[in-house]
């Protein structure tokens, strides 16, 4: 298969290598871009997460409540950012997350075909048609996510004027200023931080195995690691999984504001639990990213890859 620049290209942005590395892994592959990305992690050449973090698209994420138990997060996409400034804009963003605010809905499908709450003999996809239409540039409303809290609170926090929205939900047996101002606190630490998970209780053994895979791979291509004994090879993979993991878990991560920058985030809830005298604990949190995982078009970098693989 035939390597073609704007393919050399996707997989670097994707995974952050170099040109001629990720030249080479296609080649390797024959163009398969996913089995690329694994060749260039097992070669040490790739971040694993870095394919999930392409930032492109323009837009706004909008997070709204009602009262303190039930919040959500839409992610309305705009072709360039002079567009996501626009009011007309970012009035149509509001309406279109005080409606998931009331949706039942379970996927973005069935969100779009809902009556639009303004005027409801049409549905939200032939407002946004409109919209279009009025704007004169593509929109698309990408996502959405409405998060109740049964027994406890949630708490939004926003970030970059849109650029980053964020709701955390929280079991506590008393909600004052004082913890609403704990989990405002850790939503900032999750819009800076990005963790995936909340606990590494909640990682799926095949990741696990995935990634271990991963770090041995890394480690039987290095010259002089691949000679360690096996019991060390392990300990070493045992001692990457472990440091990975307390980036990825919110609650093992390091507190953002820890005074001795050594806190954790879950002795951080542990200290404020005591002071309110209730417990608090973090059951889930939602995090979108304007544009995140979207590619955008960039001509000007294309013509140089094309540039420096036909020289």
């Amino acid at each position: 298969m035939a390597i073609t620049a704007a393919m050399v290209k996707e997989l670097r942005e994707q995974t952050g290598a170099g040109m001629m590395d990720c030249k080479k892994a296609l080649g390797e592959t024959n163009g398969d871009m996913e089995a690329a990305v694994e060749f260039l992690r097992k070669n040490g050449q790739a971040k694993a997460e870095k394919k999930a973090n392409r930032i492109a698209a323009e837009g706004i994420c909008k997070v709204v409540t009602d009262g303190d138990k039930v919040a959500a997060v839409v992610e309305v996409n705009s072709e360039t950012d002079f567009v996501a400034k626009n009011e007309k804009f970012q009035t149509f963003v509001t309406a279109v997350a005080e409606q998931a605010l009331k949706t039942n809905a379970s996927d973005i499908d069935a969100f779009m075909a809902e009556p639009w709450a303004a005027d409801a003999s049409k549905t939200i996809q032939e407002e946004l048609v409109e919209q279009i239409a009025t704007i004169g540039e593509k929109l698309s409303v990408r996502r959405f996510e409405k998060v109740v809290a049964e027994n406890g609170c949630v708490v939004t926090y926003t970030h970059g004027g849109g650029r980053i929205g964020v709701i955390v939900k929280a079991a506590t047996g008393v909600v004052n200023d004082a913890v609403k101002e704990a989990l405002t606190n850790i939503a900032m630490q999750i819009a800076a931080l990005n963790p995936k998970y909340v606990t590494e209780a909640e990682i799926s053994e095949e990741y696990k195995q995935h990634e271990e895979e991963i770090l041995r791979a890394q480690i039987m291509n290095d010259p002089k690691e691949s000679q360690k004994p096996e019991n060390v090879i392990n300990g070493m993979i045992k001692g990457r999984l472990n440091k990975e993991f307390k980036e990825i878990c919110l609650m093992d991560q390091v507190y953002v504001k820890a005074e001795d920058g050594k806190q954790t985030v879950a002795k951080y809830l542990e200290q404020v639990s005591k002071e309110n005298g209730t417990t608090i604990a973090v059951e889930k949190f939602v995090r979108f990213e304007t544009g995140e995982g979207m590619e955008k078009k960039n001509e000007d970098f294309a013509a140089e890859v094309a540039a420096q693989m036909n020289a």
